[in-house]
């Protein structure tokens, strides 16, 4: 008697290719060979000699690895001074940093909430939020996209703890969230703010402070941020910023960090040294938001669909899902490399192409990526027939 539990798998990936959604790995090699406008290195520190050179020494010094969680043995000197360093730029409190900023999304999610609680999310946050909503036991409203109303309603229904949740910059639009407006929502209800600042750390604020430095938000009582090290600081890992103790609670409460691997040493050391980088260099991320600017500028001017960028993320609309797999391959035929979000990663339904506007791009590399993207986009008899 045959025993095939997993046949169901073969049909899921029959439904996916005949959507145009099967997603493959393509391992890339060390020296870039493609223009990137794909990746979230957006200030170009990935590469950047001190970076590197950062990560390598805390490599030779603490080891290759963290060899346990934070409360055991994965706490060093290094982990430490990141987050006195993340507190301090960003103007919070204090710092905890994770394994990820999915983690981090994860840990200040369930830890800050819970049953009996109330989270309202933005429809468009991040899936590292939507999974924490879901894992927090609390009750969730999933509120309109960028609609303060919407949120103030959410909150004024309900009695008791509550916490409203967005992206600063939403990464598949690159668009930023109201992020004054809401907190004066959530100062009103009595409800905490959570922001993922992922995609505003190191474009948005001041010398790159983020986006709630940016609203004069950073460091109030009711205000908590997570960020990701692995965009503009060229890294590995995720952070919670807030009141101490909020963190201190996390500590003690939050299970992805509690039950997890520290952050190795590498990229910690890589982490800080990105923030050294960055204290001497703050026009990188001016230089980001021009790049942006102009490459959102340059394509609607050749007649292509894109969103006016709010940061270092530029949207650029496609006819359908299919239609958007096969633009992204001619983009990198031809030698350039650009994101490509479809359903389920874009709820909308809307698939595009996502740029990445690195401060490292020069003039030269704005202008070929601009001709490549119109020279491979989809013609209109190509996408009536998809």
């Amino acid at each position: 008697m045959s025993f095939a539990p997993f046949d169901w798998i073969d049909a899921e990936a029959r439904h996916r290719a005949a959507a145009g959604l099967v997603r493959t790995l393509r391992p890339r090699d060390a020296e870039p060979e493609l223009l990137d406008l794909a990746s979230n290195d957006y200030l170009g520190l990935t590469r950047h000699p001190e970076v590197t050179a950062a990560a390598a020494a805390a490599a030779h010094r603490w080891g290759a690895g963290a060899t346990g969680s934070r409360l055991v043995t994965g706490s060093t000197a290094l982990h430490a001074e990141l987050e006195r360093e993340l507190a301090a730029f960003c103007g919070f409190e204090a710092a905890l940093v994770l394994s990820s900023g999915y983690a981090a999304n994860l840990a200040a999610l369930t830890a800050l909430s819970g049953r009996g609680s109330l989270i309202v999310s933005d429809a468009g946050n991040h899936a590292s939020i939507v999974d924490g909503c879901r894992l927090s036991r609390a009750g969730t409203a999933v509120a309109p996209h960028a609609d303060p109303e919407a949120v103030a309603k959410a909150l004024g229904a309900h009695d008791g703890r509550a916490l409203a949740v967005t992206d600063s910059v939403f990464s598949v639009d690159g668009d930023a969230a109201p992020l004054r407006a809401l907190a004066e929502v959530c100062r009103s209800a009595n409800a905490a703010l959570l922001v993922d600042d992922a995609h505003g750390l190191g474009v948005l604020g001041d010398g790159g402070r983020g986006a709630l430095a940016a609203a004069g938000l950073a460091g109030g009582d009711g205000v908590v941020a997570t960020l990701t090290l692995s965009k503009s600081l060229g890294s590995q890992g995720g952070a919670v910023l807030g009141p101490a103790r909020v963190i201190d609670h996390l500590v003690n409460t939050a299970r992805t960090f509690i039950f997890d691997t520290g952050l190795a040493p590498a990229a910690v050391g890589g982490a800080l040294g990105a923030l050294g980088v960055l204290r001497r260099e703050p026009e990188r991320a001016a230089r980001a938001r021009e790049v942006a600017t102009a490459l959102y500028t340059r394509l609607t001017a050749a007649g292509l669909e894109a969103v006016r960028p709010d940061a270092a993320v530029v949207s650029v609309r496609a006819p359908s899902a299919e239609t958007a797999v096969r633009w992204a391959a001619d983009c990198r035929t031809a030698g350039m490399a650009v994101g490509c979000f479809r359903p389920p990663s874009v709820p909308d339904g809307i698939s595009r192409l996502r740029l990445t506007a690195r401060a490292d791009l020069t003039e030269e590399q704005i202008t070929t990526a601009v001709a490549t993207i119109a020279a491979t986009a989809p013609r209109q008899a190509d996408a009536d027939v998809s």
